[in-house]
């Protein structure tokens, strides 16, 4: 049984351009602590494999004291390390996979070919290839199989499955063809959780530290045990801060920093929350800034985005000699003979989307 730590793109000193200047330093400062993290998973699991599938680093020419960590904490794995780099982190004489002094335990692809090492102890056979510039077009595994020995044939790329575009697209039908038993992937910063083209076992484990409002939620890396032709995986949250969106109706009778305190979740605290406030509010150019102000008291770094509209009389166009106005009329009359409270409240809501559609507008959630 084969036990594989896989993850990919750390993006290691990302710019952070959407925090401020002392957030982002501090957020690349904690990314740097994700190899750390890596290797002590790698440790504590007893990981026989690491596979890191490519933009480790976020571009070429990282800061040397970030290249120096990464390779110093994957000497402190204890056990075999494959990096397959990738777009944002190319193979080439001047990148830090060349230039660098890396751990004996670290194995860096450095063609665009897939390549084998053998592990015979492991009982298998890693295979890998790496970008050699900023983007290639044709597919990782175009023409490529693994022997059919028997063996255990892992692949480790940085690909974009079933993609169109300059970032090494990959056919599913590539994959079914490569006779891999487990396809490591990097490139996609959403986990894929396991799937499987053919007999070959693949999967993206997403990146393990959010970047952005594009990246919500829980990141992190795969445990993937192989054991003969059964593959299982497992997602192991890593990150330390989580992109998340919380929206704030502020259409009710409280006051929009009592709603906006209902509407941010209790476990916030380390996370960067961008507050949407929706709804119809009897204020006209609402200030955001006290509301930032409030939600940070409960959450690392946020921002509040208004998109409520001001609230309006729904039959103030009733008496007009318009479509507009016989809708109106006509809904009132089926307004006064409603049967209760609740008839009442679903005929309202009827009202303000059959406005919105007639003037063409976006209606605010109720």
């Amino acid at each position: 049984m084969l036990h594989i730590l896989h993850g990919a793109d750390l993006h290691l000193d990302a710019p952070f351009t959407g925090l401020s200047a002392e957030q982002a330093r501090q957020r690349r400062d904690e990314l740097r602590t994700l190899p750390g993290r890596l290797a002590e998973l790698a440790r504590d699991r007893g990981a026989d494999l690491v596979l890191l599938s490519g933009d480790l680093f976020d571009g070429a020419d990282p800061y040397a004291e970030t290249a120096q960590a990464l390779s110093r904490a994957l000497g402190q794995t204890g056990c075999p390390v494959f990096i397959a780099p990738g777009n944002h982190d190319p193979y080439g004489p001047r990148s830090p996979y060349a230039l660098l002094h890396w751990p004996e335990n670290v194995h860096i692809f450095s063609r665009a070919a897939m390549e084998a090492i053998s592990l015979p102890k492991l009982g298998c056979t890693v295979w890998g290839c790496a970008f050699t510039g900023v983007s290639r077009d044709d597919s990782p595994l175009d023409g490529f199989s693994a022997p059919r020995d028997g063996g255990v044939h892992i692949g480790a790329l940085h690909a974009d499955v079933e993609g169109r575009g300059r970032y090494a697209p990959l056919p599913e039908t590539d994959i079914a063809a490569s006779g891999l038993t487990y396809l490591a992937l990097g490139h996609v910063h959403a986990c894929s959780g396991l799937r499987r083209s053919g007999e070959t076992a693949w999967a993206y484990p997403g990146c393990p530290e959010g970047r952005g409002f594009d990246e919500l939620g829980e990141k992190g890396c795969l445990w993937v045990t192989v054991d003969g032709a059964e593959t299982a995986a497992e997602f192991l949250p890593l990150a330390k801060r989580r992109y998340r969106l919380v929206e704030a109706d502020l259409s009710g009778d409280e006051t929009p920093a009592a709603a906006l305190s209902a509407a941010l979740p209790a476990d916030a605290g380390d996370d960067i929350l961008r507050v949407v406030l929706t709804g119809e509010s009897g204020l006209e150019g609402l200030d955001t800034e006290p509301l930032r102000a409030l939600a940070e008291t409960r959450c690392w770094s946020a921002q509040v985005l208004d998109r409520t509209t001001v609230r309006r009389d729904l039959w103030s166009r009733a008496e007009e000699d318009t479509l507009t106005g016989l809708f109106l009329r006509q809904m009132r009359l089926r307004l006064e003979g409603a049967a209760d409270e609740s008839e009442r409240a679903r005929l309202e809501a009827a009202v303000r989307f059959g406005l919105a559609a007639l003037e063409h507008r976006e209606e605010p959630m109720a």
